[in-house]
């Protein structure tokens, strides 16, 4: 769902993943025509960005979980 609306609305992306000022400038860069192609790539790839830090900070609180359990 969010890889929708990072091609179609790319700012609104940014509001959800928590980075609203980037969400501003992405705004400001979608002004433009010419701008909203580099603003939908740009909100591709923080959310690509965003998933893997979810995943990295799940994988080390399954760590910690499993230090602390032994």
């Amino acid at each position: 769902m969010r890889l929708l609306l990072a091609i179609f609305l790319p700012c609104a992306v940014f509001f959800t993943i928590g980075r609203p000022l980037s969400g501003i400038l992405c705004i400001i860069l979608q002004i433009t025509l010419i701008g909203w192609l580099p603003a939908a790539l740009w909100a591709v790839y923080a959310l690509g960005n965003y998933r893997a830090d979810q995943k990295v900070a799940g994988m080390k609180r399954e760590i910690l979980e499993q230090m602390n359990g032994k």
